[in-house]
């Protein structure tokens, strides 16, 4: 370990190497559930010396970890063992210039999300991801997860907004995947591959994304609920009607609100009361002579005579708008300050929304009495944040973490869904894998992560367990 140590403070120098207190700051996950202080931390400012670390590794036994923007829910980017290296990918920021005529932009994997956003507004494109942590997360750790986020509905996760990669493999090989193409079938498809990797195949250093037109009309609506299945209808009713143009579809709960409000003295509620359930709705389009205001106010007009709606509002300003989406966005983080939790990343069929949160809830308050349930998320694909709180009066959950982990996995299981849907698996949710996916599944990723990575160094005992768990690395 002292001979790494020299090597790479040699490579990279005292802005590129960092070790003991200079390194504690990357030690911990964003829940600071996991991390144990490594070797050190490498921070490389290009590709080619991202290649010499991990080939100096490679020649050295040692694992390594990359580490994005560190904003990870599953602790999935921070070491396991204290002889392995943390590969940043903060100093890697630079950006080529955009492309309007061909939609596309050459990132590093180091740039912040909200960067890329601010680079693009004066060019009238826009890139779609949009989540909570887009301030601090980095393009290689969204890639790495395969992030959703809000928009994720109408343009895909990161796997579809990836056109070409370039990683550094175990071995610090480069393969140079920077195709700026959409169809692009010469075999497998590499770059899907390494999308939601979690870094365990390679480490992405630069990518090229897809672009869009900046919208040019817009209209945001927020909206209160009785339940789950008035929201379950609305979604489907303007899915049906506006699914095109549908660019935020989001629900979240009256627990999550009380918690928003409660620690978070800035936020304000829009509307003029409160209820169980509440629909952010937001369509959008490039052509101003797309009236969507019209639209979703036609269609939430057709709600409350149905009586689906109690109350709402419309944006009438950017301003209000951006009220609109804060009440939203801080709903992890009004739990987080109310104390202790458990994050649970769940999909099911959109039909079958409101079906997995109501037995959800009966589920969890029969494992844990008194359990408060605060479930928000992604209406339109079915994506739920099924997030607890200890019962009142509590900061802990006992032993019944994992019994309800297990018990979300297998109803989610059951209504065709899955227990991993934007986050990854990292390493919290590997035994659920292992649990509840077929051997046939479990055993494919296994040895494509063994073909890719032999030596089992990169990333170990992320997604898949390996030869690594045994490993001196």
């Amino acid at each position: 370990m002292p001979k790494i140590a020299d090597a790479l403070s040699g490579l990279l120098g005292p802005k590129g190497w960092l070790a003991g207190p200079d390194a504690k700051s990357f030690q911990r996950d964003w829940l600071d559930r996991y991390g144990v202080a490594p070797i050190g931390v490498a921070r490389p400012s290009s590709t080619a010396e991202v290649a010499a670390v991990v080939g100096a590794c490679h020649e050295a036994g040692i694992c390594v970890v990359a580490q994005g923007g560190n904003t990870g829910l599953c602790g999935g980017a921070v070491a396991h063992r204290s002889d392995s290296v943390i590969l940043s990918l903060a100093r890697m920021t630079r950006m080529e210039a955009p492309q309007p005529h061909r939609r596309s932009i050459v990132v590093e994997a180091g740039v912040v999300l909200t960067t890329l956003h601010e680079a693009l507004e004066s060019q009238g494109l826009v890139f779609p991801m949009h989540l909570g942590s887009e301030g601090s997360a980095r393009i290689g750790g969204l890639i790495g997860t395969n992030a959703g986020g809000s928009h994720a509905f109408r343009y895909g996760t990161m796997q579809d907004l990836v056109l070409g990669l370039e990683v550094v493999l175990p071995d610090g090989t480069v393969w140079d995947g920077l195709r700026a193409v959409q169809k692009d079938n010469a075999g497998y498809q590499l770059r899907k591959l390494f999308c939601g990797s979690e870094g365990t195949l390679g480490i992405v250093t630069r990518a090229v994304l897809k672009l869009f037109p900046a919208p040019r009309r817009r209209a945001t609506a927020l909206v209160a609920l009785a339940d789950y299945a008035a929201a379950k209808r609305m979604g489907a009713q303007l899915v049906a009607e506006a699914g095109e143009f549908i660019s935020g579809l989001e629900f979240f709960s009256e627990v999550g609100v009380g918690l928003a409000l409660k620690h978070l003295g800035r936020l304000g509620f829009p509307l003029g009361s409160r209820a169980p359930v509440y629909v952010l709705a937001e369509l959008a389009c490039a052509s101003e002579r797309v009236p969507v205001d019209e639209i979703l106010a036609a269609a939430l007009e057709r709600d409350v005579e149905e009586g689906l709606v109690a109350d709402g509002a419309i944006a009438m300003s950017e301003e209000q708008r951006a009220v609109f989406w804060r009440l939203r966005e801080e709903q992890p983080e009004g739990q987080r300050l109310e104390g202790a939790q458990l994050k649970h990343d769940i999909s099911v069929p959109p039909h079958a929304l409101a079906e997995f949160i109501d037995a959800g809830a009966a589920a969890c308050e029969e494992i844990l009495p008194g359990v408060r349930v605060n479930p928000f998320g992604h209406l339109a694909d079915g994506n739920i944040h099924y997030n607890l709180s200890p019962p009142e009066g509590r900061n802990d959950f006992g032993n019944s973490a994992e019994r309800l982990g297990q018990a979300l996995a297998v109803l989610a299981s059951q209504l065709g869904g899955s227990f991993a849907a934007e986050h990854g698996l990292g390493r919290t949710k590997v035994a659920l894998a292992d649990a509840n996916r077929s051997a046939v599944e479990r055993q494919l990723m296994a040895r494509i992560k063994a073909a890719i990575d032999p030596s089992g160094a990169m990333n170990p005992g992320v997604i898949v367990r390996g030869s690594a768990e045994s490993r001196t690395c």
